[in-house]
Formats: structure tokens, sequence, C-alpha cells
């Protein structure tokens, strides 16, 4: 038990290693992950690692959901609704049935249904890997914002397709008509049950005596209860977790104290880093295991199918992207867009930065050993291998391409944002000036007699900056400190108007909230436990 420990400590460590690696490298952090676990596999300190195929899917996927929802911009959703749903939902299918064609077809032995088993694993893109490569670049917003969002909802039609795929080679049947009135049900009652139980936690986290522990522990919870509360009535655990991370996400500001905000904050991030290096790694630590087990199937057999199934996903996103931009083109005749003409250079990065991961790992390895009737489920570790074949040259190949494709075609941003540091230097002009106006207004007597809060407007006028601690003594801390949060109560606010202005981005008004909520932090201690300045 001590050995396994310790391997396991040592593992965190190289996974640690390695990400600083690609840090160092400037190369996206899952890729240097799945080589390196890649090349761990063939050592045999690390112990082979075996998970319950039924618990893959709830131990993973509701964290690292709920923080891509979390940190997701629910106005950039909807600005882009079309494209995103197009491409989660209807692509989805289309991919799936493509693989589900091709694969039955070459592969000996394989059906239509064990086809569509394959096509729902290996159609969602993963949006952690297309965003850590597209750090390292610059890339439009708009366009990294249908990224993200449609990895957030096409995981949902992917599993559900996947469980109607599963339930027909276990059962043996498949009703079309029955499976398509049950694809409506389950993904309207996942976003029912999503957000009926964000609800209870928003009344909980609003109404109930909590402190920043237990607002960090009750967010913990809420990916898993959302998860298994939709799963249990049948719904979509994958879209109820992320339509009840965005209805909180959306509401954080009210329903979280600065500092709640400022650890959770914390949290999430070393959580969501730690799942996603672990999965990452697994990737390439399992593919040595795979092989073994391939039975009758050779490995140069595998390895062709894998060849063909990737390039297959690589030619058919391609083909929907540029598709997808002609409708988009005709549509805009009649109807309104987010963009009337896309171009050929945004569907040509879109269709690119469709590598695979998380999601396609998960429901991979959760492929039931057993069928219904005690006999193996066919074909699994061929489907296991190809999915992690498609994983793998999807990331090594796509994933240090991209930053090359990106640079090449020199894009532009072509939504209706201000530049960066215009956005900044408007939220804190604005600021600023809301701030001497709420102490012009409120407590202009106050101003004349404390000489703390006098220098603070002093600071406030001549600094243009919206964290200006007086460093000097006042007459009446006291109230200097009241009327401080008050002001930074008000700065609030006033960010949340900017979150509805539209040429504003979500992250720009994110860091400045942040910037708020540290700054009463600061404020807090210096008062509390008497920190000097």
């Amino acid at each position: 038990m001590l050995i396994t420990v310790i391997q396991y400590i040592i593992l965190i460590f190289i996974i640690l290693f390695l990400v600083m690696l690609a840090q160092k490298l400037k190369i996206a952090y899952p890729i240097i992950l799945v080589l390196g676990g890649l090349l761990l596999s063939f050592f045999k300190f690390l112990p082979s690692i075996r998970i319950n195929p039924e618990l893959i899917l709830l131990i993973f996927l509701p964290p690292l959901l709920y923080e891509a929802a979390w940190y997701t911009s629910w106005r950039e959703l909807w600005h882009w609704r079309r494209i995103i749903s197009s491409f989660a939902f209807l692509i989805v299918i289309v991919t799936s049935f493509v693989v589900a064609i091709v694969s039955s077809s070459i592969i000996p032995g394989f059906t239509l249904a064990l086809g569509f088993v394959l096509g729902s694993i290996v159609s969602p893109p993963d949006a952690v890997s297309a965003t850590s490569v597209m750090q390292h670049v610059k890339v439009p917003k708009g366009l990294a914002a249908i990224i993200e969002g449609e990895s957030l909802m096409n995981d949902a039609s992917s599993l559900t397709v996947f469980r109607f795929a599963s339930a027909a080679v276990m059962t043996g049947s498949f009703v079309f008509k029955d499976a398509a009135g049950s694809f409506v049900v389950i993904i309207v009652m996942g976003i029912v049950i999503g957000i009926l139980i964000a609800m209870i936690y928003y009344a909980i986290h609003r109404w109930l005596p909590t402190n920043p522990q237990m607002d960090v522990v009750l967010t913990l919870t809420a990916p898993y209860v959302m998860y298994i509360t939709a799963e249990s009535f049948h719904g979509s655990g994958v879209l109820a977790v992320v339509s009840g991370g965005l209805f909180l996400s959306y509401r954080r500001q009210r329903i979280f104290t600065y500092s709640s905000r400022i650890q959770g904050a914390n949290v999430w991030s070393t959580l969501g880093f730690m799942l996603n290096g672990i999965v990452f790694i697994l990737i390439g630590l399992e593919l040595p295991v795979i092989i073994k087990e391939l039975g009758s199937v050779s490995l140069n057999e595998a390895v062709k199918y894998g060849l063909m199934i990737t390039g297959v996903l690589m030619v058919t996103r391609l083909l929907c992207t540029f598709g997808a931009t002609v409708f988009t083109i005709f549509a805009s005749r009649y109807i309104t867009t987010a963009q009337s003409n896309p171009g050929w250079k945004a569907p040509l990065v879109f269709s690119w930065a469709g590598m695979r991961g998380v999601v396609s790992l998960a429901a991979a390895l959760s492929i039931p050993v057993y069928m219904n009737n005690g006999q193996l489920f066919p074909q699994r570790n061929l489907i296991l291998f190809i999915t992690f074949t498609v994983i793998l040259l999807t990331l090594v190949i796509q994933g240090l391409t991209l930053p090359v494709v990106i640079r090449w075609l020199n894009m532009e941003e072509q939504d209706s944002h201000l530049p960066l540091e215009e956005q900044e230097r408007i939220i804190v002009n604005t600021l600023t000036e809301k701030s001497i106006e709420f102490l012009d207004t409120y407590y202009a007597e106050d101003l004349r007699a404390n000489t703390a809060l006098w220098e603070l407007r002093e600071d406030l006028e001549h600094r243009k900056s919206i964290s200006v601690h007086n460093r000097r003594e006042g007459i009446d801390h006291e109230q200097y400190r009241k009327v401080y949060l008050k002001m930074l109560d008000n700065q609030r606010k006033v960010l949340r108007s900017f979150a509805k202005d539209p040429r504003t981005q979500d992250e720009i008004v994110r860091k400045f909230q942040e910037l708020v909520d540290i700054e009463e932090e600061i404020l807090r201690m210096k008062y509390e436990y008497g920190v000097s300045h």
C-alpha cells in the first residue's frame, strides 16, 4: 500500500515537471503529458492503472465541465448560439454517422451499432487542448468563444448518442423514432434538472449563513449532485452540469462574498489543473495496456484502422465547417446572423482545432466489459485502441501545427469588441469617475471631516486608479473602512453594467471584478489584522 502511494506521488511530480517543460517549450501541456505518459508506460516502476469503467465518467467529467461552464461567457454563448448549437448537435450526429458507416465497412465484424459507439466517442473535440494551444498565439476572441462553447455542448450530444448506441449493442435492437424522441427528452430533462438544482444552491449561498469554506465545499459538490440527479432521472448529466454551472456563474457576484470568490477561484483552478493533468497522462499510460488486450486483431491492423478513422474525422470536420460557412452566408440573406460572411480563415482554424481529449477518453473507458447476458462487449479493446490513437494523433498533429496555421493566417479581430487596451482604459476611467461621484454625493461632509477619506478622493482624482489605498493614518479609521467598502460595492455595480455592454469582453470585466475583490481583501486585512502598508 505504501509503495502504491509513493508511486502516485511520483506520478504527480512527473505531471508537474511535464507541465513546466511544456511551458518552457511553449507547447500545449496536454500534448507533452500524453507523450510523457506514453514514454512512462514502458517503465515498470508505475503500476498498471485500472479505473472502474462505470465510475470514469462520474469522477472526471462533472468537475471539469463545471469549471469550464463557470468561466464561459453566457453573453458570448448566446451571441454565437446558432453556430455553437449546429456544431454541438447536428455536426456531432453527422460525424458519428460518418464514422459508423466507414468503420462498419472497413473493420471485419464491426456492426453499425458498434460504429455509432465509436463515432459518438471520437466526435466531440476537447476545449482544454484547443484553449491551451491558443494561449500561445493571437486568435480572435469570437473564434475562441465558439470553440469553447462548442466543446461544452457537444459533450452532451455525443454522450447521448453513445448511450443509445451502447444500448443498441447490448440489447440488439434500435428504433429511430423512439431514440429521436428520447434524445429530446434527455436534453430537456438534463437542462431543467441542472437549473433546478442550481436554484437550490443559489438559495443556500444567498440566504443561509455560509462562510467561504462552506461556499467552496458546496461548489465542489454541485457538479456531482447535478450529474447524478440528472442521470438518475434519465436526463443528460452533462447538460445538467453545464446549465447549472452557467446559471450560478452568471450570479456569482450576488451569491458569494469577495472571500468566497477568491478562495473558490484558487481551489477550482488547482482542481481543474490536476484532473486534466491526470487524464491526459492516463492517455499515454493506458495505450500499451490496450495494445496487449487487442486479442485477435493484430497491432498493424489496429493502427491502420486508427489512422483511417482519424483521417475521416479530420476531413469530416473540415467539410462540415466549410459547409456551415456556406449555409451561414446563404441564411444571412433572410435572417440576422452573428457574422454574415465568416470568410475562409476562421473556418479553417476552427476545423483544425478539433483535437480530441478528456471526454473521448472518459467515454471509451466507460464502455462496460460485459453485456447484460454476461458476454464480453464486442470489439471493446479495438474501440479503445482506435480512440486512444485518435486522441494521440489529433493532439500531436493538430496541436503542434495549429499555432503555425494561426500565425500563417494572421487573423484579425472581426467582432464588435473594442481593443483590449481601450476596454481597460474605459473601465478604469469610469470606475474612477463613479467612485469620486459616489464619495461627493453621499459623503461630502465626511470628506471635509476625515483626512483619510479626503486623501482617498485625491488619490482617485490624480492617480486615475481603482486601487488606491490611502497609506496615511486617518482620523476615523472605522468610518474610512466603511466608506471604502461601500465604494467598492458601488464599483461592482458599475462593473455589472459593463458586463451587459456588447463592446466589452466578459474576461476583462471579470478581471476588474477580481481586482475589486482583492482590494477588499487587502482593506479588511489591514484593519482586522493590523497589516501595515
